[in-house]
């Protein structure tokens, strides 16, 4: 498959499902917390609450329940650090994102990263992928005041790279981090990771791929 490049001057990646192959841990790192605190999962799908959101608010969705500011931190400090433990250095890279990643700086475009996930996560992750140096922006859950489906994040990415909304394109695989990204005005392609091609079309992804091995950016 070929991305279109057509107006597109800037692109944007979420970390989490599109860069790096971390559900297992996330998954794991959530039901270590419930069985740590003694709750009780919503839903058999319970993980799906949380995906593309920080922390410190899917926690909250999780336990079904509203928490003060500061029981939302030490509850998402806690799911960190189970997640931390898991993932170790062996966490993968999405197939075929560190080509494709690299194809696109080589071309020139500015790539940013658009994510939920910590600071602190993102560097050992893209570091340990050797992706890190391809974006010259990254905006975390620490740099917005509100978490997608809010466009807060992308639109601070966009401007990171000194693009304007409709001038980037996204690679999603949340139904937040989709909504996200076109309610900020930009054109999305999911990456069917944790939801159906369905569910990310109707979210607003214009197309839809497992991953990035059949897809390249043309001269």
């Amino acid at each position: 498959m070929t991305a279109e490049r057509g107006s597109t001057r800037g692109i944007i990646f979420d970390m989490d499902g599109v860069l790096v192959d971390s559900g297992a841990h996330h998954r794991a790192a959530w039901r270590a917390l419930l069985e740590e605190v003694g709750a009780t999962p919503p839903q058999a799908d319970y993980w799906r609450l949380t995906i593309g959101r920080p922390a410190e608010e899917a926690v909250g969705l999780l336990l079904g329940r509203s928490l003060s500011e500061a029981e939302a931190r030490r509850l998402a400090r806690r799911k960190r650090d189970h997640y931390v433990k898991l993932a170790g250095r062996d966490t993968p890279a999405v197939p075929g994102a560190r080509e494709f990643v690299g194809e696109v700086a080589r071309r020139g475009i500015p790539c940013a990263v658009a994510t939920s996930a910590s600071r602190h996560d993102v560097s050992r992750l893209l570091r340990g992928l050797g992706l890190i140096q391809h974006f010259s922006v990254i905006v975390t859950a620490e740099d917005v005041s509100w978490g997608k489906p809010d466009p807060e994040v992308y639109l601070l990415a966009a401007r990171g790279i000194r693009q304007t909304p409709e001038r980037c394109l996204v690679f999603e695989d949340s139904l937040v981090g989709v909504q996200a990204a076109r309610r900020a005005g930009m054109r999305v392609i999911g990456l069917a990771s944790a939801h159906t091609d369905e569910e990310l079309r109707a979210a607003g992804a214009e197309r839809v791929i497992p991953n990035f091995e059949a897809v390249t950016w043309p001269l």
